[in-house]
């Protein structure tokens, strides 16, 4: 089902969200709001925070204070099932975040038996069809596939609740180049087919500016600046911290 981009609605509000590790705050005021449809980026050294609001969103980091609402709902201090079929985190390592015991059948069928969901057969093969791999994928175990064959069936895994959120925890730093590009185009492709809306953690700034439309640069756990993405081609950053970064990154 295709679902129309920017519905002037928002998918994703943080207000004043503080975010802690054993009574350690690690994430300071973050503000802002993702549209449905968005593709929206944390970016930013390692350290400064990214993964630990993605974490916090769904539920992995509890010890949270501030506002937070997913589609219109109060965020949760703990993973939840009407959570999951609404949104779904895609992890940096392929290869760590699927089970290396299970086949690709059963980790694709997993969710949708704890949802209760029908038809198990023909969704699994759809979603490998979804992501580009064939049927000849779908009993091999992780070992068995490629950084980037594995970074399509943790996608798939992402999408079998069909969820209309996305979290993208550095989703291609684990894989070559090549295979980097062909990743990025799958997501494209399936948030313009499906509607999705994107949160993306990442520090490669030309990945940014090919995937999303905004940007919020954190530093030390908190936001210096929102720009647009075009800030990547015209280097309209207003933060020193932001500047520097844009610099680093030769222009991205």
């Amino acid at each position: 089902m295709v679902r129309f981009r920017f519905r002037h609605m928002i998918a994703i509000s943080l207000k004043n969200l503080d975010i802690s590790y054993d009574g350690t705050r690690v994430v300071e005021g973050v503000t802002f709001n993702v549209a449905q449809g968005e593709s929206f980026a944390l970016v930013g050294e390692s350290g400064s925070g990214k993964s630990t609001v993605l974490k916090a969103i769904c539920g992995l980091a509890p010890e949270w204070t501030g506002e937070m609402q997913l589609l219109g709902q109060p965020g949760q201090h703990r993973p939840n099932r009407s959570l999951a079929k609404q949104c779904q985190m895609v992890f940096q390592d392929p290869y760590g975040s699927l089970h290396p015991r299970k086949t690709v059948d059963a980790v694709l069928s997993e969710p949708l038996a704890i949802h209760g969901l029908k038809d198990q057969n023909a969704r699994v093969e759809q979603a490998l069809q979804d992501v580009g791999l064939d049927r000849r994928f779908r009993f091999r175990y992780p070992h068995q596939m490629s950084g980037g064959q594995r970074q399509r069936i943790a996608i798939a895994r992402a999408l079998m609740l069909e969820p209309e959120v996305m979290l993208l925890d550095e989703p291609t730093s684990a894989l070559d180049v090549s295979v980097q590009a062909e990743i990025l185009n799958l997501l494209k492709r399936l948030r313009r087919e499906r509607g999705l809306t994107y949160l993306l953690v990442t520090h490669n700034l030309p990945v940014v500016s090919f995937l999303c439309e905004r940007m919020a640069v954190m530093n030390k756990g908190c936001i210096v600046e929102i720009a647009p993405s075009t800030a990547l081609h015209n280097g309209s950053f207003k933060d020193p911290y932001s500047q520097a970064l844009f610099a680093a990154s030769a222009g991205a």
